[in-house]
């Protein structure tokens, strides 16, 4: 049978989803998660990505994308294969990390992306990886990058910055953010369920 085509255009948002083969630690450790991070940089700038949030967990990984071309599958099977080909050679390994070729969810921008993407950031929180008033410690998300200092420009804190309020990505912003995400993350509401698009509320 035929792959359903996957639907892709300029200014389309996805929630991209891949874990490894059965369900295989494959980013444990720190070489493998900063080589996909790595790899993540280079696919961003050569197919003109915009990355809203990602995290990369011990099994799989979350990316919040918007296209300004047509190019996911192309872009997704330079991510996967760069990073499988790196990963395979440096431990002298052959066959498949990935279960499959990957899930991707079409996301409607503005408020649907934010909280996709704050379902993105709770990742080490709901699986204990980090407490949620330092969600943004857990060393491979954007969130960490997003309150931190040398932001690659794909990487776009908009979305998740205008969900707090806030239009400016200066000193001040940031310690706002993070003060914000701190106590929203840390509610009880704010790790209820595990759907991939829940809307979860974000407010302080």
């Amino acid at each position: 049978m035929a792959r359903p085509l996957r639907v892709e255009f300029a200014g389309g948002c996805y929630h991209v989803i891949n874990r490894g083969n059965y369900h295989r630690r494959i980013f444990e450790g720190k070489g493998s998660a900063d080589a996909f991070e790595r790899t993540l940089d280079e696919v961003a700038r050569r197919y003109g990505w915009r990355i809203h949030a990602y995290v990369i967990m011990g099994n799989h990984f979350h990316l919040g994308v918007e296209l300004t071309e047509p190019n996911l599958s192309e872009g997704m099977k330079w991510l996967q294969g760069t990073w499988i080909r790196r990963y395979n050679g440096f431990r002298r390994l052959g066959g498949r990390p990935f279960q499959g070729r990957y899930k991707a969810l079409i996301v409607e921008p503005g408020h649907c992306l934010a909280q996709v993407c704050h379902y993105i950031h709770l990742n080490p929180v709901r699986a204990k990886l980090a407490p949620a008033k330092s969600a943004h410690d857990y060393r491979w998300s954007s969130l960490r990058r997003f309150v931190g200092k040398g932001r690659a420009e794909w990487l776009d804190p908009t979305t998740v910055f205008s969900a707090k309020g806030g239009n400016s990505f200066g000193v001040s912003a940031r310690r706002r953010f993070r003060e914000c995400a701190g106590r929203a993350l840390a509610s009880k509401h704010a790790t209820a369920g595990n759907d991939a698009n829940q809307k979860l509320p974000f407010s302080p």
